[in-house]
């Protein structure tokens, strides 16, 4: 489960005094405590799915936080949110290839029996719940769309 990856990477980064990691660990189970609350679920009962998406928001963040700073030259500001944007990325889940993600969609939009843009939603849905934090949103809006355009 990722939360116990974070947790145990939490006590290492403590042990050997990695201040910087310390932090990112505390930053990234504050958002998952925060998401667990917000969608009522409880604390500690956060599913991979769930965590996956707020770290999948979390880089996010970072990686349009790191562009900023450095159109402002801002240096060190931007070097800290790198160094946050690994942490976090060292525990999302990975991402699937193009290729895999397509076929995905095509097997979901199926099982659905997925007809044309009017079901986009519903298909969306069901590939954030199965894929969060595997396949990136934006890219598979777009392939949903191709995909029940092009059978429409």
């Amino acid at each position: 489960m990722i939360r116990d990856q974070i947790k145990a990477a939490q006590i290492s980064a403590m042990k050997s005094g990695e201040k910087e990691r310390v932090a990112a660990t505390r930053l990234i189970i504050s958002e998952i405590k925060n998401k667990e609350i917000a969608a009522g679920v409880g604390a500690g009962n956060a599913d991979d799915p769930l965590i996956a998406d707020v770290l999948t928001k979390m880089a996010k963040q970072r990686r349009e936080s790191i562009a900023m700073y450095d159109e402002a030259g801002r240096t060190e500001l931007a070097d800290k949110e790198r160094e946050e944007l690994t942490v976090i990325e060292e525990f999302m889940p990975q991402q699937m290839a193009a290729g895999e993600a397509m076929a995905e969609v095509r097997k979901i939009i199926d099982e659905l029996g997925a007809e044309g843009p009017k079901d986009m939603g519903r298909v969306m849905a069901a590939v954030k719940e199965r894929f969060a934090g595997q396949i990136d949103m934006k890219e598979a809006s777009a392939m949903v769309k191709q995909e029940l355009t092009a059978g429409a």
